[in-house]
């Protein structure tokens, strides 16, 4: 298969509309930018969608509950509802609560994935890219640690760090792949002519 085909596989139809992902990109790393300056504020607003979106999940819950008169899992599914409620009530009304439970959260599952990094790092060692592993298992750890230590002022500002930082990383890359499609449409075009 030539390079031609591979790219027209990758592209698509992205190649005639770039500049829509350009844009994407461009506007999610504003975001991002806008998130590291105001971290604070970007965790509460986070954890407050949050918690709307628990509060929508728990009104379809408990309706799909009260329309399956004769199921078994019915109470169940109403106290799964119930919850639901209750997290979206303490993520909307108290954000800083929510944010640092959640932030210790996220700190005990980096701690959790490094330490599995690294045992499976030591059981890969010697072969390619097991420095890569090591590596990766070590900053879990160390990222998990140091939000543990400044726990709970890292409830403020974690979650919207870890956010703002994504959304960078996700519009550089919406950017890049965009100005990809972008080269790759000049390129067919001067090909053809």
């Amino acid at each position: 298969m030539d390079s031609t085909n591979v790219n027209d596989e990758v592209f698509g139809e992205l190649k005639k509309n770039w500049a829509w992902m350009l844009s994407l990109g461009v506007f999610m790393m504003i975001l991002g930018t806008i998130g590291l300056g105001m971290t604070v504020l970007f965790n509460e607003i986070i954890v407050m969608y949050f918690g709307f979106l628990l509060l929508f999940g728990s009104g379809v819950q408990l309706l799909q509950a009260f329309r399956a008169e004769a199921w078994k899992g019915r109470f169940l599914h109403v106290l799964i509802a119930l919850v639901y409620i209750v997290g979206g009530i303490i993520a909307v009304t108290d954000p800083v609560i929510a944010g640092m439970t959640l932030a210790l959260l996220i700190a005990w599952t980096l701690i959790v994935i490094g330490a599995l990094r690294l045992v499976m790092a030591l059981q890969i060692r010697g072969t390619d890219g097991w420095l890569w592993a090591l590596l990766g298992g070590v900053l879990s750890v160390a990222l998990g640690i140091m939000i543990i230590n400044e726990w709970p002022q890292s409830g403020l500002w974690v979650i919207g760090l870890f956010v703002a930082i994504e959304m960078l990383f996700a519009g550089w890359s919406q950017v890049m792949i965009a100005l990809a499609a972008k080269n790759y449409t000049v390129k067919d075009a001067s090909a053809a002519a």
